[in-house]
C-alpha cells in the first residue's frame, strides 16, 4: 500500500514538473505583461521587489503600473551584498525610473550613507532622474521618473560611506 502511494505521488509529480516546463525566468528578464499593467504590490509598504505603489514611490511620483524591466544588480561592500538595485518602466506614464532597496543585514549595522538612484543613459552619458539622499538610514529609494523610454538605459544605484569609497553598480543595459 504504501510503495503504491509512493508511486502515485512521484507520477503526479513527474506530470506536475512536465506542465511547468523546463525554463526559468527571473523577474524582469522576460516579456512585458500581456495587460501592460501588472498586479502590483498590496498596501503602501516597500518591498524588495519594488512596489510603485509604495508610500515612497508615490511621494517620488512613480506611476502606479510600473514593474521591473531587466535583471536585478547587487550593491557590495567588500564581499557584503548590501543592497539591490533594479530598473523600472512605466507603460502608461512612459518613464523609466531607479530603484534602490537596502538589505536589512546592512541597515543593521547602524551605519548612516549617502544614496543616488537614478536611470543611466547610454545615449546621454548621464544620470537621469537622479535623486540623492544624504545622510540616511532609509531602505526603498526610487529615483525622480526619467524620460529615458527610446534611449539605451541602466538602473544606477550608489552608496557613499564616510571614509570609504563608494559603492554603485548599473544592471543590464537596456534598449527601446
Amino acid at each position: 500500500m504504501r510503495r503504491a502511494r509512493m508511486t502515485l505521488a512521484a507520477t503526479v509529480a513527474t506530470a506536475a514538473l512536465s506542465l511547468l516546463g523546463t525554463g526559468v525566468a527571473m523577474a524582469g528578464t522576460g516579456p512585458t505583461p500581456s495587460t501592460g499593467t501588472p498586479v502590483p504590490a498590496a498596501g503602501t509598504a516597500g518591498t524588495e521587489e519594488g512596489n510603485p505603489s509604495s508610500a515612497v514611490a508615490q511621494a517620488v511620483g512613480v506611476c502606479s503600473d510600473a514593474y521591473q524591466i531587466g535583471t536585478t544588480s547587487y550593491i557590495y561592500r567588500g564581499t557584503d551584498k548590501i543592497a539591490s538595485v533594479k530598473q523600472f518602466y512605466s507603460p502608461s506614464c512612459k518613464e523609466n525610473y531607479g530603484y534602490v532597496w537596502v538589505w536589512n543585514s546592512f541597515l543593521s549595522q547602524n551605519i548612516n550613507f549617502d544614496l543616488t538612484v537614478g536611470v543611466w543613459s547610454y545615449d546621454r552619458n548621464s544620470l537621469v532622474g537622479k535623486r540623492t539622499v544624504l545622510d540616511t538610514h532609509g531602505q526603498e529609494f526610487w529615483g525622480n521618473p526619467a524620460n529615458t523610454v527610446t534611449e539605451c538605459t541602466s538602473g544606477y544605484g550608489l552608496v557613499n560611506i564616510t571614509n570609504e569609497p563608494g559603492y554603485e553598480v548599473r544592471t543590464e543595459k537596456r534598449c527601446a
